[in-house]
């Protein structure tokens, strides 16, 4: 079964940190681009961030970066998010999702179904 499942969500102060992890099962996470997106409660799911298969530093949207970082173990065919300096307006879903290459911080040609994804809630 071709699955990617997200976890590591929580509960946080502004200003704090968390790492979403995503498990790969059925395939080889690093034979593929992969996205991380967020979806705030209310709006529509976003692309915040993209690693292509080749790896490197990755590509963020502007409301994230310098704060997230992507990065992607090839041993343990799981990829994460670490979250920093978190601020309430980055609450919400977070998804995993896998394609063939990063448009900039958007994954392009999904291949997964969506998963259940990973609640962040960033609240005092």
């Amino acid at each position: 079964q071709l699955q990617l499942v997200e976890s590591g969500g929580g509960l946080v102060q502004p200003g704090g940190s968390l790492r979403l992890s995503c498990v790969a099962s059925g395939f080889t996470l690093a034979d593929h681009a992969i996205g991380w997106y967020h979806q705030a409660p209310g709006k529509e799911r976003e692309g915040i961030s993209c690693l292509s298969a080749s790896g490197g530093t990755g590509y963020y949207a502007d409301s994230v970066k310098g704060r997230f970082t992507i990065s992607r173990d090839t041993a343990r065919n799981t990829a994460y998010l670490q979250m920093n300096s978190l601020k309430p307006e980055d609450t919400g879903v977070y998804f995993c999702q896998r394609g063939y290459v990063c448009y900039d911080h958007v994954v392009g040609y999904p291949m997964n179904d969506w998963g259940e994804g990973a609640l962040v809630t960033v609240s005092s």
